[in-house]
C-alpha cells in the first residue's frame, strides 16, 4: 500500500530554476560524476534513496547529464494506518537533460521518467536563462508539463494487484531575476504558478465522518471512514524571495522567504535561515534553520459532522493545518584538493536534517482503534513526530 508519497517526504527529484546564484558570464559547469544515498526515518516511515548522476561536456556550448535514481519505501504513513498494510514499494527515476550556450543565453532541455508500482509520472522540462547588464542580472524563465497515471494495489507488498485509476497532468510557469547589488550581496526572486488537473486525489486515505451526526467536533457514538473526494482541478501560485551576502572572511549568510498560496484555501510560509563558513581549502561547513507553516485546505477536516457533508472532503496530513522546523548540519570535505590522474578534484559531502512536524488540525487516531482509548472520536491527541534525513554523497569532478 502507498505511503504519503508524491509529497515533499518523498526524494522526489524535480526540475526548478535557480533562485540565486552567482552571476556571471554563461560558462558549462566541470564534468562530474555523483554518488548518493539518504536515509529518512519518520512518521512511520523508512525511505532510503540511491543515486547516481554523471554530467559530460562536449564542447564550451553543450552539455549533457544522465542521472538514475532509486528510493525504497516501508512503513505506513499514520493517516493510511486504518486501510492499509504495511508498505513496501520502490520508485525508480531516469531523467535526461541537454545544456546549451549561446553568447550569453543558456538553454536547458530535461525528461524525466519516474515510476512505481501504482504511479507512472513522464515530465519534460524547458528553461532558458539570460546574463545582462555587464553579467550582474540573470533572468530565467521555464515551463515544466507532467503526465500522471494514477493506480491502487489491492493485493499486497509481495504480490500486487493494480488497479488504474485515472490520470493527472500537472504544468508550471517558472520566472527568476537575480541581481549582484555589490560586490559582496547578490539578491534574487522567483514566481512558480502551477495548475494540476485530472484525479488529484490519495486512493489510499479516508476521511473520517461521525457514526450519529453531531453538531460538534466530537462523535459521541462513533466514527466511521468514507472515500475522499477532491476537486480535478488545483493551481497554486508560489513566489520567493532570497539574499546571499559573502562576509570579509570568506564566509556567506542566506536568508530566504517563501510564500505560497492556491485554489485550495492554503497559505503557506517558509523562512529559511544558512550559514556557510569555508576551513582552509578542505572543509565547508553549513548550518541552516528552516520555518514553515501553513493553514488548512478548505475542504478538509479531521472528523466530518456526517456522512456527505460537503461536496468535497479530505482527511489528507498534507492538507491539514501545520507547522515544521528544520534545523541541518553540513560538511563537504576536498579529499582531492589538487586532483588525480584523470580527476581535477573530488569531495565527499554529509547532510544531516532533523524536523518535527506539528499538525493543529489533524489527530492521531492509532488510539482511538487501541482497546484501551475510552473517549469518543475527536478527542484523541493531536498528531506530531520528528524525522531525521541523513545523506551522503561523493563528487568527482574530471
Amino acid at each position: 500500500m502507498k505511503p504519503s508519497s508524491r509529497t515533499t517526504i518523498r526524494f522526489a527529484a524535480c526540475v526548478a530554476l535557480a533562485i540565486v546564484g552567482v552571476a556571471g558570464a554563461a560558462v558549462l559547469p566541470d564534468d562530474r560524476a555523483d554518488i548518493f544515498y539518504s536515509d529518512y526515518k519518520g512518521g512511520g516511515m523508512d525511505i532510503t534513496g540511491e543515486s547516481v548522476l554523471v554530467r559530460k561536456k562536449f564542447s564550451e556550448q553543450f552539455a549533457v547529464e544522465a542521472n538514475y535514481f532509486v528510493d525504497k519505501v516501508s512503513g505506513a504513513s499514520v493517516d493510511v494506518l486504518s486501510t492499509a498494510s504495511v508498505i513496501k514499494d520502490e520508485r525508480k527515476q531516469k531523467s535526461l537533460s541537454l545544456e546549451y550556450i549561446h553568447d550569453k543565453t543558456t538553454y536547458n532541455l530535461a525528461y524525466t521518467n519516474s515510476t512505481e508500482r501504482d504511479y507512472i509520472s513522464n515530465t519534460t522540462h524547458f528553461s532558458l536563462s539570460q546574463d545582462m547588464f555587464g553579467d550582474l542580472t540573470t533572468v530565467s524563465l521555464g515551463f515544466t508539463d507532467s503526465r500522471n497515471s494514477i493506480g491502487e494495489n489491492n493485493g499486497t507488498a509481495f504480490k500486487p494487484d493494480v488497479t488504474w485509476l485515472g490520470h493527472s497532468e500537472s504544468r508550471s510557469f517558472e520566472g527568476g531575476l537575480s541581481q549582484v547589488l555589490t560586490k559582496d550581496l547578490i539578491a534574487g526572486a522567483t514566481l512558480e504558478v502551477v495548475t494540476d488537473q485530472g484525479l488529484l486525489s490519495n486512493p489510499y486515505r479516508s476521511i473520517r465522518y461521525c457514526a450519529v451526526p453531531s453538531s460538534t467536533d466530537v462523535c459521541a457514538g462513533g466514527a466511521l471512514t468514507g472515500s475522499q473526494i477532491y476537486p480535478n482541478t488545483h493551481t497554486s501560485t508560489a513566489i520567493e524571495a532570497r539574499a546571499k551576502y559573502y562576509l570579509w572572511y570568506r564566509a556567506a549568510a542566506a536568508v530566504s522567504y517563501r510564500y505560497f498560496t492556491d485554489t485550495w484555501g492554503i497559505r503557506a510560509n517558509t523562512t529559511e535561515v544558512t550559514y556557510t563558513h569555508p576551513i582552509s581549502n578542505l572543509w565547508i561547513l553549513e548550518g541552516r534553520f528552516r520555518y514553515y507553516d501553513q493553514n488548512h485546505a478548505t475542504f478538509y477536516s479531521d472528523l466530518f459532522p456526517s456522512v456527505d457533508y460537503q461536496n468535497f472532503e479530505a482527511r489528507d496530513q498534507n492538507l491539514a493545518a501545520s507547522t515544521n522546523t528544520t534545523i541541518g548540519l553540513k560538511a563537504t570535505y576536498a579529499f582531492l584538493p589538487d586532483g588525480w590522474k584523470i580527476f581535477k578534484r573530488g569531495t565527499v559531502t554529509g547532510d544531516v536534517s532533523h524536523i518535527h512536524f506539528k499538525y493543529d488540525d489533524f489527530r492521531d487516531t492509532r488510539d482511538y482503534q487501541s482497546p484501551t482509548f475510552t473517549g469518543p472520536a475527536g478527542t484523541e491527541p493531536l498528531y506530531q513526530f520528528n524525522a531525521t534525513i541523513y545523506q551522503i554523497y561523493v563528487s568527482m569532478f574530471f
